[in-house]
């Protein structure tokens, strides 16, 4: 997805302020498992955005999560870019999640199953190793965005996308919170759609 935007013609990247949604804590600054060295190599070095911001934990994260949803407050989001996880998680918003949490940016405590999809898809060479700590944009902070544009591939995310349109909209899967947006897009492959019917 994000290697179509780079190549699409005509996007005033200039005009755009970019932020990311989750982020380790622990890892150092340039470990190649940090989502903000991944977005860099991905799509913040590649193209000029008029800026970004980067989740930066190391120091105090209960400080970088005030200072960061200040940032996204006083800002307009108008599109959100994510996916789901194998749990139904969204931005590391692990069940159960409060879909109606109060604070927009906050320190969580990662569950197991999301820690062994890191080893699964090849980020970590143990679950030892998986951070046991986020920091992460809420379910409330990312239903802010204007638009939100979710792209979920493989059959590892199957049983969470048929969650996520069957179930009730709770923080069991809070990939069901999406249903609750009136501009929410997903786009599936055949894998990760392959259980909705039943």
């Amino acid at each position: 997805m994000l290697q179509a935007l780079i190549q699409e013609v005509g996007i005033e990247w200039n005009r755009i302020i970019a932020f990311h949604m989750d982020e380790y804590i622990g890892p150092p600054s340039g470990a190649p498992q940090r989502f903000s060295v991944w977005l860099r190599q991905a799509i913040f070095d590649r193209v000029p955005f008029a800026s970004f911001h980067l989740i930066q934990p190391e120091d105090d994260p209960d400080q970088t999560c005030r200072d960061y949803a200040h940032k996204l407050l006083e800002s307009q989001i108008d599109f959100v870019l994510l996916s789901i996880g194998a749990n139904g998680h969204l931005a590391f918003n692990d069940p159960p999640a409060d879909l109606e949490d109060p604070f927009p940016v906050k320190v969580v405590t990662l569950d197991d199953v999301c820690r062994q999809q890191q080893v699964d898809d090849e980020c970590f060479a143990s679950f030892e190793e998986v951070p046991q700590k986020a920091i992460l944009l809420t379910v409330p902070m990312l239903l802010r965005g204007d638009q939100l544009f979710c792209c979920v591939p493989g059959s590892s995310k199957s049983k969470a996308v048929r969650s996520m349109i069957h179930h009730p909209i709770s923080g069991t899967c809070p990939a069901t919170a999406l249903r609750k947006h009136p501009r929410c897009t997903v786009y599936l492959d055949l894998d990760s759609s392959a259980l909705i019917d039943e």
